[in-house]
């Protein structure tokens, strides 16, 4: 596919103003990162969690200054933290095969304890993830309770599409379509840019790939936070009708809110196109309402956008 003249030949910046990069030790891995805060102390601290093949700066993206999930948060009273995964950035050369789920979920409550240490948190951290760091988020809350007070997840069902879960069979331009889209999603410079947020999977992590459905299964249950999910318009990798969001949403069972939305004029890398303001802005939204309702002891409620239930 050709990319547009204005996307190769426009300079981008490394990230954005007010926004810092930080390394944390955690669990014996150096893991790296950027971090943006408010000018007052933070309502709370929101954790962005990036997907398979990419970095942390997929939540700070720089083709067009309305991206970046952290100057909009810092803006809005948040301090946002986002981390390089294990086998990403930094920890790449300690965990160069990267590390299980399972692993994973156990750095990063480390890492947070870390950011605690040196950052003021609020009233607690809220996690926004997306890909294959929601599955990162979604075992993290089902094995460290107490630790998250809402989660937000992106680009994440649990029923992989037809042969999506076979990664090493699909075909490159496949791949590439189901992870973007239609070009007309993303503002000029997207993809120049994205050559400095993309990195290899490591191998442990692509091969639990094809494990998720019964992973999900098995951990759903046990996930105790108000949850949001969203689907972009255009999401190819899972499927997302209406028995599915049906059977994904019942499983969850343990959970005080779920809400299942679908984010109009979005790919699957939602918070790199034209769609991620809104998409912030709605994620956001939902963590304000969180920390309102937080204590309140009200029965499990499930919401579905109408535009998710489409067979």
């Amino acid at each position: 596919m050709s990319v547009d003249r204005t996307d190769r030949k426009k300079t981008l910046p490394t990230h954005s103003a007010g926004v810092r990069p930080l390394l944390l030790e955690a669990a014996g891995l150096t893991l790296s990162g950027l971090v943006a805060e408010p000018e007052g102390s933070p309502r709370a601290t929101v954790v962005a969690v990036h997907g398979g093949g990419m970095r942390a700066g997929y939540f700070d993206g720089q083709a067009h200054p309305g991206l970046s999930l952290l100057t909009l948060g810092a803006r809005l009273g948040f301090t946002v933290l986002a981390l390089d995964r294990p086998g990403y950035g930094r920890s790449a050369a300690q965990v160069p095969a990267g590390l299980t789920l399972g692993e994973q979920a156990v750095v990063l409550p480390a890492a947070l304890d870390a950011f605690a240490e040196r950052y003021e948190t609020g009233r607690g951290f809220l996690m926004l993830a997306h890909s294959y760091g929601g599955k990162l988020a979604l075992t993290t809350a089902a094995r460290s309770p107490g630790l998250l007070l809402a989660l937000d997840v992106s680009g994440l069902g649990h029923r992989y599409a037809g042969e999506s879960a076979d990664l090493p069979r699909i075909r490159h331009h496949v791949h590439w379509e189901r992870t973007w889209g239609p070009l007309g999603l993303y503002p000029p410079g997207t993809f120049r840019a994205a050559q400095a947020l993309v990195a290899p999977m490591p191998s442990r992590e692509g091969a639990e790939v094809t494990l998720w459905p019964g992973m999900f299964d098995e951990l759903a249950p046990r996930v105790g936070v108000p949850l949001r999910l969203t689907f972009a318009e255009h999401e190819a990798w899972w499927l997302h009708g209406r028995a599915h969001i049906a059977d994904l949403t019942a499983r969850l069972e343990r959970a005080p809110l779920v809400r299942v939305e679908r984010q109009a004029g979005a790919g699957h890398n939602i918070s790199l196109g034209r769609a991620a303001r809104p998409y912030h802005l709605r994620a956001l939204a939902f963590f304000e309402e969180c920390l309102e309702s937080a204590g309140e002891a009200d029965a499990p409620e499930m919401c579905v956008d109408p535009a998710v239930s489409a067979p």
